[in-house]
């Protein structure tokens, strides 16, 4: 895995975990439920990650696909060579 996929991952989960946390904090300062304000905070934090950490959401979409894009070449290239094909051409 590049190094900055790995950096922006765990950045994004990061973000993601410290938006819930804040969110159930507020909510617990309203005094709702423990469990309750935990629900309401995966629920509304989702959509609310997806805007607020736009540009590293884009950063780790963008590093997952080239790795993919990369995974796929070379998957193509060991089937071309188990079928005897010369790759390089």
């Amino acid at each position: 895995m590049d190094s900055t996929l790995g950096r922006d991952i765990a950045l994004y989960t990061f973000a993601r975990i410290a938006l819930v946390a804040a969110v159930t904090t507020v909510l617990l300062l309203f005094d709702v439920p423990l469990l309750v304000s935990l629900a309401v905070a995966v629920v509304v934090g989702f959509p609310l990650g997806l805007l607020l950490f736009r540009g590293l959401n884009a950063r780790v979409t963008e590093g997952l696909a080239k790795r993919g894009e990369k995974r796929q070449s070379e998957r193509d290239r060991l089937r071309a060579q188990l079928r005897g094909e010369d790759p390089d051409q």
